[in-house]
């Protein structure tokens, strides 16, 4: 147990933010089952949810020091290990990651993602030290939907970290995604245009053929790849210009195309129909388009490739 008294200038902050600022490494999943299991007091009293704090509270933290300084949550012995290393050097690290497994902690799911498994893998190569606040805990550079497989990028250190947020903030990282959907598109391949807005109350975005406010356009272009005919099903190449959340699963829906096994966005009887557990979308390509000059150079012009077990 660690007792934190909140000072003069974290006055009137949210709980989590001023426990975050005292231990940078730890988990933010140890931290929220910490909150469901109201072990985290405030002068005293337990605290279920999230709340403020003001100059002069006590706050008890009933985690151990390991987590505390890093260490993942564990259920029993070691995370269980979902991703297998596609690329690795000493700057970034490339996983296959499976389906079923959120990338990062939230309230929902706060045990054994994929950041806390890499974190565990990389302690266990002894290139990540927790109870070291000088050691760079390994970071997403970018997300996939937890029922999403396929190539994720993480950064073991800050600079990189940097990089890959600029190169993907530049389109300078290509993303290439295999999907199977229902039905056969008109056209072979072609670019779809849209707009998308993000409704953050319902977890789920709603697509428009009009420019309306808080929606943003949105750019998804497709290749089919096959298509059967006794399944009616189509198996497509799709590449996100724009990477807006759930762009790929509603976009195609909106155009009357639902991804199959897609519970959120695509029909209930056509997914009970394929027996499908997750959803058929897997991130498989990654092209390193760089332009410039950096630390990650030697990374311009590489190709990574996945080819999952899409079979229905």
């Amino acid at each position: 147990m660690r007792s934190i008294i909140v000072s003069d200038k974290q006055n009137n902050m949210k709980l989590t933010k001023v426990i975050k600022e005292s231990f940078p490494n730890m988990p933010v999943s140890a931290l929220y089952k910490a909150l469901r299991k109201k072990d985290i007091k405030i002068d005293g009293i337990r605290v279920k949810e999230d709340c403020i704090v003001y100059s002069g509270n006590k706050i008890d933290i009933y985690i151990i020091d390991e987590i505390l300084m890093g260490a993942p949550i564990e259920n029993s012995g070691k995370p269980r290990i979902n991703f297998t290393v596609v690329y690795e050097d000493r700057n970034i690290l490339i996983v296959n990651k499976e389906q079923g497994v959120p990338v990062h902690p939230d309230r929902k799911q706060a045990e054994n993602t994929l950041i806390d498994q890499v974190k565990q893998y990389l302690i266990d190569k002894g290139e990540y030290y927790p109870r070291n606040v000088n050691s760079f805990p390994p970071s997403l550079c970018h997300r996939l939907d937890r029922n999403t497989g396929g190539l994720v990028i993480i950064a073991k250190n800050r600079e990189s970290l940097k990089i890959m947020l600029d190169k993907i903030k530049k389109e300078e990282i290509k993303k290439y995604y295999l999907c199977l959907v229902k039905g056969q598109l008109e056209k072979k391949q072609g670019e779809l245009k849209a707009y998308l807005m993000k409704d953050q109350n319902k977890s789920r975005v709603f697509i428009s053929e009009e420019k309306k406010p808080g929606y943003q356009e949105i750019i998804t272009r497709y290749k089919i790849l096959s298509y059967e005919p006794q399944n009616d099903v189509s198996k497509l190449e799709v590449e996100l210009v724009t990477g807006r959340t759930h762009q790929i699963r509603a976009h195609l829906a909106h155009i009357g195309h639902p991804i199959i096994g897609d519970g959120k966005y695509g029909t209930n009887d056509i997914n009970r129909m394929y027996k499908v557990k997750y959803q058929a979308l897997w991130a498989y390509k990654l092209y390193f388009d760089f332009k410039g000059r950096g630390m990650l150079d030697y990374l311009k012009g590489k190709k990574f490739e996945i080819q999952p077990d899409i079979g229905i």
